[in-house]
């Protein structure tokens, strides 16, 4: 171990890519509160900024200060432009754009002045694919969101993002519509989230690709 343990609060750690940050963090001796719709330590829907605040509320009481919120949560519809509904573009950003923003809305009042947030985006936002305009957009204005937030935070705290292209264990699910895209173990992404949790960088978008 290399740093101080810390505390640090994952939402989304039941995914393929949480379960793996999830066991990166605690090879490297951190303490880690699971965060989730269930199967969790303490449940969240990260869509509801009532349930947002529970959850910051429940983790302060059982389990003290945190010092990094992670975020490896967040859902997008995959459908062609000219099928999109309203209620697709709306559901893409509450789901993945708006709840994240939301976590470090909430969460700069609450934390210390040394706390991390470590978002998720994807390649999508440099990449664009057929079906994925929703992903991109969202993808966008999360590292955008990043970016800005960085020169805002209170005290010390930093935020930024991990944006990986698409993992060899999705493949099964995924590999048709990333075809030529060079796949990546889901281990490096979550070697970008310790990445960005024990170092010193702000406003970074951690490229895994």
């Amino acid at each position: 171990m290399t740093t101080s343990p810390l505390e640090v609060l994952l939402i989304g750690a039941n995914g393929t890519l949480g379960r793996a940050v999830l066991t990166a963090l605690r090879e490297r001796g951190h303490q880690v509160v699971t965060a989730s719709r269930k199967d969790a330590d303490v449940p969240v829907d990260i869509t509801d900024p009532e349930s947002i605040r529970a959850m910051y509320d429940a983790v302060a009481e059982r389990y003290g200060e945190v010092d990094a919120v992670a975020s490896a949560a967040g859902s997008v519809p995959w459908r062609p432009l000219a099928e999109l509904t309203t209620e697709d573009v709306r559901g893409g950003l509450e789901g993945k754009a708006v709840s994240q923003i939301e976590l470090v809305r909430q969460g700069a009042a609450r934390l210390p002045a040394h706390a991390s947030y470590t978002l998720i985006t994807g390649v999508l936002a440099r990449e664009p694919l057929l079906t994925g305009s929703v992903a991109s957009l969202v993808n966008g204005a999360v590292e955008a969101f990043v970016r800005a937030a960085a020169i805002e935070l209170p005290g010390r705290q930093r935020i930024n993002a991990v944006s990986p292209t698409v993992f060899i264990e999705s493949l099964d699910v995924y590999g048709d519509t990333f075809a030529g895209f060079d796949a990546v173990p889901v281990a490096r992404a979550a070697n970008a989230y310790v990445k960005s949790i024990e170092g010193h960088r702000t406003g970074q978008v951690f490229r895994v690709e």
